[in-house]
């Protein structure tokens, strides 16, 4: 079967967010596998950059802006809702809340629609920091107004995403680290490769509620250690109880290209471990089987 006749069996799928880290792998991968495919961008100038531009089809739009949705859902079948403020300033909240709101009145004829979330804490007594409380609320809602699969992961790892960035340049740049406490939290990664089959796999499979999904449980020291084992340089990292998020994020900004509006909400983040139950995942999607941290790392680092 050519790719015209695969393209006319397929759902087609409206991509939100396709100018992101995880929406800009998403929608080649989508085509390669003969997804008829639409994107959602507010300026379509942006997709210039992207070799796979010419075969989607563009809708200008802006989901702050409920008139605005209209001509790219209409037609759809199915849609991946990847959009969250990181850096939309204190009242990221209430905007995020208002862009799912207007994406779920306009979107009730979607047989589908796959958001991908964070992890939040499980230990009682523990709370989400704001912007984890965000993003769950962004999937409770949609789960409550229309067919959802609603992913839950932690730091996703690969070139580009500002996980590894931060590990990538705290590592490469500081041989000593004087480093917040709670780099010693497990938290659990998982490959943007493994991100994109999981995602395709819910297309594949239909809604399905709630998915946790992760690789390695290792804390934010120990995935600067092995990082640094695959580089095959010595690292020492020295916990310490008086470092801030807000220091630790002024530090972050000083050493790495990531500005401090992200990296606030990603500290803020880690200050709790952010484990995942992966049962469901491996029942639903038993395709799957992530890839470790530091295979990870060796695919990035190339």
């Amino acid at each position: 079967m050519d790719s015209a006749d695969n393209a006319s069996t397929r759902p087609r799928v409206l991509v939100t967010g396709a100018t992101g880290y995880i929406g800009s792998r998403l929608v080649p991968a989508l085509l390669d596998r003969g997804y008829p495919v639409r994107v959602l961008v507010r300026n379509p100038d942006r997709l210039a950059r992207f070799d796979w531009a010419q075969r989607v089809e563009v809708f200008t739009g802006d989901l702050e802006q409920a008139d605005s949705l209209a001509p790219a859902l209409t037609g759809a079948d199915a849609a991946f809702y990847l959009v969250h403020s990181m850096e939309a300033g204190a009242d990221f909240a209430e905007r995020d809340r208002r862009a799912v709101m207007n994406f779920i009145a306009g979107a009730r004829d979607l047989r589908h629609v796959i958001y991908l979330g964070g992890l939040l804490p499980r230990a009682e007594g523990l709370a989400a920091s704001a912007h984890l409380s965000s993003r769950g609320e962004v999937g409770r809602l949609l789960r409550e107004g229309l067919p959802a699969t609603e992913f839950r992961a932690g730091p996703v790892i690969g070139a580009g995403s500002a996980s590894f960035e931060m590990v990538r340049y705290l590592t490469d740049r500081l041989p000593i680290m004087v480093a917040p406490r709670w780099v010693n939290n497990r938290i659990q990664c998982i490959g943007i490769a493994d991100v994109l089959e999981y995602l395709i796999a819910a297309l594949e499979h239909g809604p399905a509620g709630v998915v946790e999904i992760g690789a390695d449980e290792l804390t934010f020291k120990q995935m600067m250690l092995e990082y640094a084992s695959v580089r095959g340089i010595r690292r020492i990292v020295i916990p310490v109880p008086v470092l801030t998020p807000g220091l630790a994020a002024e530090w972050i900004q000083f050493v790495t290209p990531i500005s401090r509006n992200m990296a606030v909400p990603i500290v803020k983040g880690m200050i709790n471990p952010l484990l995942a139950d992966t049962a469901r995942a491996r029942e639903i999607f038993p395709q799957v089987t992530p890839a470790s941290y530091s295979a990870c790392v060796r695919l990035a680092l190339r």
